[in-house]
């Protein structure tokens, strides 16, 4: 979404030469820098030290930080009757929602900022202490490999593992969208993005309703430019493969997957968009999984 306003890096982060690293959308008051990560990575670092402007965060990390960063209308994703899943070897007992509830065996997660966990602490109707305890955190492309080497009884799997688990001689228990969709008739907020909000003090009355206006050029810019902005995710999408254990997607499993999470919903997130969000957020809280937000600051 963002390659645009930043130019393109390599999987490190490392600028791309040439016209390649250049960005298409500039700015004479703003440049912005590309920095890849994992999700609880910047979920961490935006409740510590806050050290970016503009920052991917999961929806259920952005109620820790509402009173340092606005939520942006637009880069956001959510699973519209799909989502994380939860995932076992062929050989376990584990069914249906019902078997995990019944189950104490470890769940491998992507991370408890995340909003794949607070999903999957709703389904078992466990406080944040329990849920914790029971669901060991490891980096997203880690969980595969520890389902598979028995390490967990089952994992919960986001990005590219939502398509590629099979791969790895696993299967479903259950699609943590799909449940939500089916129990709320909502689509699941899953990631968004924000940005400082005391961007007007430090820059000027306007600023951040200007990086806002630069990050919807940017995304429309990338879905005027599709095959060149799916191409660019090759690389990430090859060393997250090759962390995970799994195969290469295909570009027709990479087509899917980009479908699956680049909506209408991540060019603005609309009034639907809000209402899934807030009531999101408040069962969260109501349930003791994260801080209450009050008015949801979105621009």
């Amino acid at each position: 979404m963002w390659w645009p306003l930043t130019g393109k890096v390599d999987p490190d982060g490392v600028p791309l030469p040439g016209a390649e690293g250049a960005p298409r959308i500039s700015h004479p008051r703003f440049a912005f820098r590309a920095v890849p990560g994992d999700i609880a990575q910047f979920n961490r670092l935006a409740s510590a030290e806050a050290p970016y402007d503009v920052t991917a965060l999961s929806v259920r990390a952005f109620a820790g930080v509402a009173e340092r960063y606005v939520m942006t209308s637009c880069g956001s994703s959510f699973g519209e009757g799909y989502g994380p899943k939860v995932v076992c070897r062929e050989d376990s007992p584990l069914r249906t929602p019902a078997d995990l509830r019944g189950s104490d065996c470890p769940i491998a997660v992507p991370g408890h900022q995340t909003s794949a966990f607070m999903t999957l602490a709703l389904l078992l109707k466990a406080d944040a202490e329990s849920a914790k305890n029971r669901c060991p955190e490891f980096a997203f492309d880690e969980v595969i490999p520890q389902v598979v080497g028995g390490r967990a009884g089952a994992g919960l799997v986001i990005h590219e593992g939502q398509i590629t688990f099979g791969q790895a001689g696993l299967r479903q228990v259950v699609d943590l969208g799909a449940w939500w969709r089916r129990t709320r008739m909502l689509p699941l907020p899953l990631g968004i993005n924000a940005v400082k909000a005391d961007l007007d003090g430090r820059f000027g009355p306007g600023s951040l309703a200007e990086v806002a206006a630069l990050l919807r050029a940017s995304l429309a810019y990338a879905l005027a430019h599709r095959q060149e902005s799916t191409a660019y995710t090759v690389p990430f999408a090859r060393r997250n493969a090759a962390r995970s254990g799994t195969a290469e997607l295909t570009p027709e499993g990479l087509d899917r997957y980009l479908n699956m999470y680049v909506t209408g919903l991540t060019q603005d997130l609309g009034a639907v968009g809000r209402r899934a969000i807030e009531r999101f957020l408040a069962e969260g809280a109501s349930a003791g999984l994260c801080p209450a937000v009050g008015v949801l600051k979105v621009v």
